[in-house]
């Protein structure tokens, strides 16, 4: 080994360590698990070429050391770690040394949620919770009892007489994280940090106040086990009162494993929980025995790991950007980072609290969080503060117009609705749109020549338009002209939800308007619901409820409907769904049928007094699954809803067969 070789992989150690000092002792990460793995593999990769391991190499160890002020613990059997694959080419590879280890092909393979949490080893002796350990480095952890006992999860007690050590992965919910982080001084910055944060605090009382979760996997010591394959052991766990994985998918090859995998991928957006992969394991224990272990792995489980959602750079500018209602948002600029080929420069900061909390400031380095295509979220400081950092400030007058400021609840807005163009252009556009008045010629280009040539400021002053108003402006000739009039007066006899949804009410898309005009009826009986009327209803929640009320309350918003009544725009009334057999009842329809459409189905329910609903929640009464079933199928069967195919739905809404 050259000297560039061997200062090249010491730095790449000392970095290691400390990233893992931080992330597992310290519980104050400040890179991200991809920055991390990049890191790692470089590091195996020169110790490969090399044929050199230095003492220190964290490629030699399984976890963190355990952490001063708990008491070391000795787990009874080895806790292993996981070897990992992030494609589908490496997967296969892995099948093969599977395969060729037992000597045949064709194995049994199952997959589950590969939970992102801390991992937790329980022991119980004559059917009773003795002790409860971190991993540590696989050997010795800290023993962690009391701060255990605060989870719901975890039996205090199980049926099984002997010694036995379950293992499993504390989480904290995500649900349980926003409910925390509303009236928390110090938000937190992510479940996993949460969940690691709290089971390591020397003060049960903390722990007890997150609301932490498990669940099991995995059984590391037992004598005579009730069983020979996972599903036998996963039933045994379940028995035995412990909280398994709702995922347990099989399969013979890697056509298999891949369609699980993607399952799984499909399902991670609705789950409560964080996932950054799937587990695929050998399913015989038998097998398991013969192939064994390497230094750090066992050779017949894998860990297919998903892209990365987070990821730590640096804040460098805040803009506050002007939405249609006269909010102003918050825009964070960062350098540029790389999420597996999709290059991050924005990211969302809600309003100037959610800076306060989160503690950031420009020129710190931040947590960001990206899911799919959606613009990521700084979800808290990384590290410590430097000395070149920069108080974000919110700007004294809007941005665009000049016009003051108004400040309601944790929101600035800018109150010049008539002569704020962006804000009364993107108004208008919205209003016009396909999806709410469907006003046909008047596009966003359309609505910016209204403003500067006509002095249209809101939605009532096209109503006031004349054709010859029109053919002043650049493009219209008469034939134009005369169409968009016609448009307008057209929309002018409307649907309530298409009403309703061009109003631009935050967090009301055109869905929810649908369900908010199939409840309510008419305009007033919605204006005067209160948030318990609201979220009595399915897929109405209190952020979605709070946005209504909050939008009747404000006088502006009163005043423009009132304007577009005066000039003639007339909602219809909208009759509820018939009575019928799923009266009161909120079902879902997901996958594809053999014979009706996803609106056919939806207008069936309602038809017969059900509310078709979007989403899987404790309230849905059934989900009716077709094929290509993903997320909510998952989400169903982890909540213990029934099932029913599209036949057994015809058949309770007593409709004839081919409807």
């Amino acid at each position: 080994m050259t000297e560039t070789e061997r200062r090249g992989m010491e730095e790449l150690i000392r970095k290691l360590n400390d990233a893992s000092y931080a992330y597992y002792v310290l519980d104050n990460p400040f890179i991200s698990d991809m920055q991390w793995d990049r890191m790692y593999d470089e590091l195996k990769k020169l110790e490969a070429e090399t044929g050199v391991v230095l003492e220190n190499s964290p490629t030699r160890k399984v976890g963190g050391d355990p952490l001063k002020g708990f008491t070391e613990h000795r787990h009874i059997t080895r806790l292993w770690s996981m070897d990992k694959v992030q494609s589908f080419e490496e997967l296969d590879a892995w099948i093969a040394r599977t395969e060729k280890l037992a000597g045949k092909t064709g194995l049994q393979y199952y997959a589950e949620y590969k939970f992102d949490g801390l991992t937790l080893n329980l022991t119980y002796d004559g059917g009773k919770l003795v002790q409860a350990a971190t991993r540590g480095n696989g050997i010795t952890g800290e023993a962690i009892l009391p701060q255990a006992k605060t989870i719901h999860s975890v039996p205090q007690t199980i049926p099984y007489p002997g010694l036995i050590e379950v293992q499993g992965e504390c989480i904290m919910r995500l649900s349980t994280l926003e409910k925390y982080n509303k009236t928390a001084k110090e938000p937190l910055k992510n479940a996993r940090n949460a969940a690691a944060g709290a089971l390591r605090n020397l003060d049960p009382a903390v722990t007890a106040s997150r609301h932490l979760d498990a669940f099991f996997y995995q059984v590391g010591t037992i004598e005579n086990p009730p069983y020979h394959s996972q599903p036998g052991m996963l039933d045994f766990l379940r028995e035995n009162g412990f909280q398994v994985s709702p995922f347990l998918g099989s399969a013979t090859g890697r056509e298999g494993i891949e369609k699980c995998i993607r399952e799984i991928g499909a399902q991670r957006k609705s789950l409560d929980w964080l996932i950054d992969g799937v587990v695929i394991k050998v399913g015989d224990y038998a097998l398991r025995e013969q192939m064994g272990y390497t230094e750090k792995f066992p050779r017949w489980a894998v860990a297919y790991k998903f892209e990365a959602e987070e990821c730590v750079t640096t804040l460098r500018n805040v803009t506050w950007e002007l939405g249609r209602t006269g909010k102003l948002t918050p825009l964070a600029h960062l350098d540029p980072v790389d999420f597996y080929g999709v290059t991050v420069r924005r990211a969302t900061l809600n309003n100037m609290g959610d800076i306060l909390r989160k503690n950031v400031a420009i020129g710190c380095d931040v947590w960001i969080r990206r899911s799919n295509d959606v613009i990521p979220e700084i979800t808290g400081r990384a590290g410590e503060p430097k000395e070149n950092e920069t108080e974000i400030v919110p700007p004294p007058v809007c941005p665009a117009c000049g016009a003051p400021l108004t400040e309601r609840g944790a929101h600035l807005y800018c109150m010049n609705r008539t002569s704020c163009r962006p804000q009364a252009v993107a108004r208008i556009a919205h209003f016009a749109g396909r999806e709410a008045m469907d006003i046909d010629g008047l596009s966003e280009k359309t609505a910016e020549l209204l403003y500067d040539r006509c002095g249209v400021r809101e939605a009532a002053d096209l109503y006031r338009l004349t054709p010859m108003d029109l053919l002043m402006l650049d493009g219209f000739q008469q034939k134009k002209a005369a169409n968009l009039i016609d448009a307008l007066e057209k929309s002018k006899h409307c649907e309530l939800d298409a009403f309703l949804f061009a109003l631009g009410i935050p967090n009301v898309g055109r869905k929810t308007a649908r369900d908010l005009a199939q409840a309510f009826g008419t305009l007033d009986k919605l204006s005067a619901a209160t948030a318990e009327q609201l979220t009595a209803l399915p897929d109405i929640g209190e952020t979605v409820a709070s946005s209504i009320t909050e939008y009747f309350s404000f006088p502006e918003n009163l005043a423009m409907i009132r304007s577009l009544l005066d000039a003639g725009v007339h909602p219809s009334e909208m009759e509820h769904g018939g009575e019928g057999v799923f009266s009161g009842l909120s079902i879902v329809v997901t996958g594809t049928l053999p014979n009706l459409s996803r609106r056919q189905a939806e207008d069936l329910i309602r038809s017969r007094g059900g509310n078709a609903a979007s989403s899987v929640s404790k309230k849905t009464a059934f989900v009716v699954v077709g094929e290509d079933a993903g997320s909510k199928l998952a989400k169903a069967t982890a909540l213990g809803i029934e099932t029913i195919d599209e036949a057994e739905l015809i058949r309770r809404a007593g409709a004839p067969t081919g409807v």
